[in-house]
């Protein structure tokens, strides 16, 4: 079958969640293993030996001691803010009145909204990410630019509208109304269409009237089938801000539950200043948190408890550019670490990588699909070099097992430790 390439190596594979059971039972990492492509899914994953016998007329690609994983899943990101990473800020709403609002007007031009689109997408492959979690603006254009630019690329993308009628920039604001057309409109267009998916997506509670959160939980329960992305509990004086909105509310997550706006397929972002009943209540739908590591130290937010949320509930691990200060999924997982050192609770390098790849994959209810090299799924990987500068080099050298090279690949690895990229099969050509 000489439409089938091999790609060997080292190849890391899952049989679990590292979460639940201990990550060497679970996270296995074949020396000598290999990967067969055809069509762009994944065939057989073995011995790379048993694999070349298998098919023999593969095209094979050795990538000797370099680890093979499955392709980043971000599952939290605005791709509008590319131009506006790594801006000095205070706190959330200054950040987003200073630096988020002014860029995020730009979005009504198609050509600018495809020009950051592509270039957003280039800098995200650049870092191994193979499939994207993003909002839009308000503007149908910004919509169609991630998506047009997606399938361009091949990358697998989750993208939606940002819906606000309140508390943003007059021409930022849409109206209830036009947030149902737009909505509706672009997911008939977009969802389900290649390697695209929809995501109903109110901004948070604050830049949404009652009335548009109804009629946005309305279109979700018309259009079950879709995601429905927002924000909860990011920053105290946020909540503080929306208890005085929903003065009624039980808590911030009830702002959306009273709207139709809780359910197994929503994903929301950040989740750090949890109270129990918002706990209990995501746990109970099997809603999904998103850890954005960089993006809560950077703009101040606080420590997401990884471990106490994890036993409850799907996680999924994001980068949140441009409040993220990095579009590397390695630099976030480094973070995730950190973050969890100051709670006390350390994850291993196993787990790091699960929550990049097969967690995302999971808060975003791709799990069948992507985040895993195995049979039948889409073959999305990302080849790692575990000694990719003189620094990591050097640490490399004196690693006791490939897992203790694996960390400082985490801990200091950038786009420089991504050696190679398939997306769909399709060998990357930057």
């Amino acid at each position: 079958m000489n439409d089938t390439t091999l790609l060997s190596g080292q190849v890391l594979t899952y049989s679990g969640d590292p979460f639940e059971t201990p990550w060497q039972e679970c996270v296995h990492i074949d020396s000598a293993g290999a990967i067969a492509m055809q069509g762009g899914h994944i065939v057989a994953v073995g011995a790379a030996a048993d694999l070349r016998q298998a098919y023999p007329q593969a095209t094979e690609v050795r990538y000797g001691d370099k680890l093979i994983v499955p392709g980043f899943v971000d599952a939290h990101v605005h791709y509008p803010q590319t131009g506006i990473i790594a801006s000095w800020g205070k706190r959330l709403i200054d950040w987003l009145n200073t630096y988020t609002f002014p860029e995020e007007t730009r979005f009504d031009d198609p050509v600018y909204a495809r020009e950051i689109a592509r270039l957003y997408l280039k800098l995200t492959r650049q870092h191994g990410t193979t499939t994207v979690c993003s909002y839009g603006t308000i503007h149908p254009t910004s919509v169609d630019a991630i998506f047009e630019a997606a399938a361009e690329s091949g990358q697998r993308i989750v993208a939606g509208k940002t819906c606000m009628d309140r508390n943003a920039p007059q021409d930022l604001q849409d109206t209830a109304q036009s947030a149902y057309d737009d909505s509706l409109a672009l997911l008939t267009r977009w969802h389900g269409v290649g390697r695209a998916e929809y995501a109903i997506t109110p901004r948070f509670s604050p830049t949404s009237t009652p009335a548009q959160l109804d009629v946005l939980g309305a279109l979700w329960a018309a259009h079950p089938e879709c995601l429905m992305q927002t924000h909860l509990s990011e920053q105290p004086d946020e909540i503080a801000w929306v208890k005085s909105l929903y003065p009624d509310a039980r808590d911030y997550l009830d702002t959306y539950e009273a709207h139709g706006l809780l359910g197994a397929r929503g994903v929301y972002g950040h989740a750090i200043h949890m109270e129990p009943r918002e706990m209990d209540r995501l746990s109970d739908v099997g809603a999904a948190a998103v850890h954005c590591p960089t993006s809560n130290t950077f703009i101040g937010s606080g420590l997401f408890d990884l471990a106490s949320m994890k036993a409850r509930m799907p996680v999924g691990l994001a980068t949140d550019t441009g409040g993220g200060s990095s579009f590397s999924m390695l630099r976030t997982m480094a973070a995730a670490y950190e973050i969890a050192q100051l709670r006390g609770t350390p994850t291993h390098a196993a787990q790091l990588l699960w929550l990049g790849t097969a967690g995302s994959a999971r808060s975003l209810h791709l799990q069948d699909k992507i985040g895993h090299l195995g049979v039948g799924f889409e073959a999305d990987v990302c080849v790692l070099d575990l000694a990719s500068t003189p620094a990591i080099a050097q640490r490399s050298q004196r690693a006791k097992d490939v897992w203790d090279a694996v960390f400082a690949t985490i801990m200091m690895g950038d786009d420089r430790a991504v050696a190679d990229l398939w997306i769909a099969g399709r060998q990357v050509q930057e």
